[in-house]
């Protein structure tokens, strides 16, 4: 590991110290997949107390994936009051609330501003014959038929999935398949615009959290509103999309009887709420262009600032509306990150069938807490002493299937080269090395679109909390990274300063001096053995793709 590095100098340590006097705070929300964690930060964006509550993930044989908005609401009221009581905040202090967390799922609400039915997450497939019929064709690549294509690419950027899984296969499958709850539905919202709807009572939205869906003109100086065109192409009803506001904009005051419940003063400003992405390039604090950084949450993605518009439609990476007008974020996903260590632990080190060991199941009842034995400290303990490259063996993280930089949700994890040698050190450590490669394989991918090098990385997000995986990275990527002071909550610092943004306190430019970057790994020795483990990584998904297509001919 290299030398640590401090925060930038300058006047900025002054400034940072009085805003931590000052008393104000934010109430900062990242609504993961996992569920709410949620945060008092200081102005400066020090996290001064965060709570977190887990939430159900139902995951159906015939591609449904969902949740409950209600239990989403119900359990980040929970945490908020335990970050505000463990933190000591004064409640008539509070200086505004902000919000962040997954996209591209959806929100059915009815007129009452309670949840319609079931939220449809961004991996929910049952409408994938559906989305073909918008998107498809008999003449496609990778699924996607150039004339229906097109349109969509010229205007916004991108274009919706011909696997179903993002916002407009969820509306086609409301309004063709689950008739009843779309009857009682008045408007589709993304989660992010669903908590600040329940923050304000007011049903909006922005470009940036509105992407998914590919409905608005993101080209440069384009006005603000849906394209008519579009609509029709994607069936989308009008009438259900909530209004779009500017970015940047507040969405409205915080209502009394939230407040009340919460325990602070009425009436602080909500800003409209902004995707993980977005949160991700703030929390970063890599907020200048083409500066990049890698996030290991539940999902992984890579992503800067542009001054481009650009879409490479086969490896799924776009660019879409970013923080400011002029700067758009380069946009991609890859469906497992984090998630595969969680799959490992929950599911075949310790799943919930009886035996000795405890723990629990993505999508099953009964979560033990992250503490438990084995806890994830635990497998990474153990993880660390096995020898790079686990003697050859290869992990595939397709959980989930893929979006980036190869769209196909019927692909699947698994292991490669296991011998009676193999042992639950090399399971755990070859988990953590696939989804390096992974990363390595959209990186490939993402400096092509972005037409340059990348000579360095930030990494966050909940996996980079871990110091074997944050060096398993630099070597596997052969380039440094940086690893961001508390990573796993880095969107929460990053959606707390964009709220000081927004409300014209700061500029992005202030951002850099306000994220500590304690340690920088540099590339080891072992860089060579993993360069020839992903030389033979990067030839998988070709080989196994016909192989997954006809073992799950007859399900998902």
């Amino acid at each position: 590991m290299g030398a640590s590095v401090g925060e930038p100098a300058g006047g900025a340590a002054g400034e940072r110290s009085a805003e931590r006097e000052d008393g104000r705070w934010i109430l900062a929300v990242d609504l993961g997949n996992g569920g709410p964690k949620v945060a008092v930060c200081s102005l400066d964006g020090d996290l001064r107390a965060v709570a977190f509550r887990p939430v159900h993930v139902r995951v159906g044989r015939d591609g449904a994936v969902t949740q409950d908005a209600v239990e989403w609401w119900d359990v980040l009221r929970e945490a908020a009051k335990e970050a505000i009581v463990a933190a000591g905040a004064d409640g008539a202090r509070l200086h505004a609330v902000a919000v962040t967390g997954q996209f591209a799922s959806s929100v059915p609400v009815g007129a009452d501003g309670q949840p319609a039915g079931d939220v449809l997450i961004w991996s929910d497939t049952r409408a994938r014959d559906l989305s073909r019929g918008v998107i498809g064709g008999p003449v496609n690549v990778a699924g996607f038929a150039p004339l229906k294509t097109l349109p969509f690419v010229r205007i916004t950027g991108g274009a919706p999935a011909p696997s179903g899984a993002d916002p407009t296969g969820h509306a086609l499958l409301l309004k063709y398949r689950l008739t009843d709850v779309y009857a009682k539905t008045k408007v589709i919202l993304e989660p992010v615009d669903y908590l600040g709807l329940r923050f304000t009572g007011r049903a909006a939205a922005t470009p940036a959290s509105m992407m998914g869906s590919w409905l608005t003109d993101n080209r440069p100086g384009a006005p603000l509103g849906y394209v008519d065109a579009l609509l029709a192409r994607t069936k989308r009803d009008r009438d259900r999309l909530p209004d779009l506001l500017p970015m940047g904009s507040v969405l409205g005051p915080l209502l009394p009887e939230v407040a009340a419940d919460l325990g602070v003063t009425a009436g602080a400003p909500v800003v409209c709420g902004i995707p993980d992405l977005h949160a991700a390039v703030v929390g970063s604090g890599a907020t200048g262009l083409y500066e990049t950084h890698i996030a290991v949450s539940t999902t992984s993605w890579i992503g800067c600032r542009v001054p481009f518009k650009r879409t490479d439609v086969i490896h799924q990476i776009a660019t879409v509306p970013g923080l400011d007008p002029e700067h758009p974020l380069v946009a991609n996903n890859q469906e497992t990150g984090g998630a595969a260590l969680h799959w490992l632990r929950e599911q075949i080190v310790a799943p919930p069938d009886g035996l000795l060991g405890g723990g629990s199941g993505i999508g099953a009842e009964g979560a033990a807490p992250e503490g438990a034995a084995p806890s994830y400290e635990d497998l990474l303990r153990l993880a660390a002493t096995a020898a790079a490259g686990c003697e050859g063996v290869l992990f595939m993280p397709w959980l989930s299937g893929e979006r980036s930089p190869a769209e196909d949700k019927v692909v699947r994890a698994g292991w490669l080269n296991l011998s009676l040698r193999t042992d639950r050190a090399m399971l755990v450590r070859s988990v953590l090395e696939g989804i390096a490669y992974n990363a390595h394989w959209l990186l490939d991918a993402y400096e092509k679109f972005i037409r340059r090098p990348v000579p360095k990385v930030r990494l966050l997000g909940g996996g980079a909390q871990s110091e074997l995986w944050c060096q398993i990275y630099a070597d596997v990527l052969g380039r440094p990274v940086e690893q961001v002071a508390d990573p796993r909550h880095a969107q929460l610092r990053g959606v707390a300063l964009w709220a000081r943004i927004c409300l014209g306190e700061l500029t992005l430019e202030d951002v850099p001096a306000r994220v500590p970057v304690p340690a920088t790994f540099e590339p080891s020795a072992d860089s060579e053995t993993y360069a020839a483990m992903y030389a033979e990584y990067r030839k998988l998904f070709g080989k196994l793709k016909g192989l997954y297509h006809r073992l799950n001919a007859n399900g998902r």
